[in-house]
């Protein structure tokens, strides 16, 4: 029998997506089901069970008798109680599991995603359609956004482009940068993006089209994307990810900008297609971790640590958030990739040095893997 979760989307649509008055743009109204094939226990062998789950897109649409269409999505999903695996949260020996809401991841994705059907419905931009989605199955593998690119509910071929938004809630006060990923996936975003400025915001742009979220199933089917996120954090994947946390006036002025970047295309012809040189660091395969959370909206050399995982190899040597790893064993580490690369050359249980930036001294630490 299928495991079936309708709460939620059920919310979504009626109490948000309805309330906008959007059309119902699902195959069961505004849900559109899909079923995958989910192994309870991968690692059991011939004890392992494989269930079959259900899950539910939700999508609403705004025609305005238009050429074309902007697809604007967000996942809804989360990792509940971690049935499923994917908590970065050890906790204590026998403790009960806790609720991870995913306030950040993702929660601010989908209410940005339902202020602009609020905005869009009623505003002034009507030159194309608009679809909203918001998926299901993100965190167990990008299986919602997956399964519409191969199911679609509308002509994939008149969709100009899509945004999507993935964590929006963890807008650095001080810094005040967020990242805009897939800015190679169409010549227009170069033009376009560096002109719009929002309460000064900074952003990092990143040409990649590929990475861990729904953008990268419109990417591969040829569509131009955007990927909009404040950054990670401590929280990630963590019970503590929780409204608390959440900088509501930041996201406010991301969600600004990503209205802005649809004003000021709302006059231009159909968004050009262009591949991307892939992002390979998810790729490499390393035996080791150090137990930190990269700051991935850092631009200077080397990786900077936002957060430290108690009980890991960087806890246990002494590296502190806010300390810039710069050489691992013999490897200057110039960035993320490299970073990457580094860890792949060592195994559990070797030795090593690895040198940080703190307070503009360089630290020494032997860390153990």
């Amino acid at each position: 029998m299928a495991v079936k979760v309708k709460k939620q989307p059920v919310y979504i649509s009626k109490r948000n997506l309805k309330k906008s008055k959007l059309s119902p743009s699902g195959t069961e109204k505004y849900l559109q089901e899909f079923t995958v094939k989910k192994n309870l226990n991968p690692h059991a062998g011939n004890d392992s069970v494989v269930v079959p789950m259900t899950g539910h897109n939700v999508i609403g649409f705004i025609d305005n008798k238009a050429q074309h269409i902007i697809i604007l999505g967000a996942h809804f999903d989360h990792l509940g109680y971690n049935e499923y695996g994917g908590s970065t949260y050890r906790g204590e020996k026998d403790e009960k599991p806790k609720i991870h809401n995913g306030a950040d991841d993702n929660a601010s994705g989908t209410a940005g995603l339902l202020v602009l059907s609020e905005l869009l419905s009623k505003g002034e931009y009507k030159k194309n359609n608009y679809l909203f989605i918001a998926f299901s199955g993100e965190e167990e593998g990008l299986l919602g956004s997956n399964y519409f690119c191969k199911h679609p509910t509308i002509d994939l071929g008149k969709v100009t482009y899509m945004i999507n938004m993935d964590m929006l809630g963890r807008l650095d006060t001080v810094k005040k940068s967020f990242a805009i990923n897939g800015t190679g996936t169409s010549p227009t975003w170069a033009k376009v993006l560096p002109t719009i400025s929002i309460d000064n915001l900074k952003v990092k742009y990143d040409e990649s089209g590929t990475g861990a979220s729904d953008h990268t199933s419109f990417y591969n089917v040829g569509i131009p994307v955007l990927h909009f996120f404040t950054g990670n954090h401590y929280d990630y994947h963590k019970p503590s990810d929780d409204e608390d946390k959440i900088n509501y006036n930041g996201e406010l002025d991301v969600i600004k900008f990503v209205y802005a970047v649809i004003g000021k295309l709302d006059n231009e012809p159909k968004l050009a297609f262009a591949k991307t040189k892939e992002d390979t660091s998810s790729r490499v395969s390393f035996k080791v971790t150090l137990g930190i959370m990269p700051d991935y909206l850092y631009e200077g050399k080397g990786v900077s640590v936002d957060g430290v995982t108690e009980g890991r190899p960087a806890a246990k040597c002494g590296i502190k958030r806010g300390d810039i790893i710069v050489q691992l064993g013999d490897i200057k580490i110039e960035d993320m990739q490299v970073y990457m690369k580094a860890l792949s050359k060592f195994n559990k249980g070797e030795t090593t040095k690895v040198q940080v930036l703190r307070n503009n001294k360089i630290e020494i630490f032997d860390i153990t893997f």
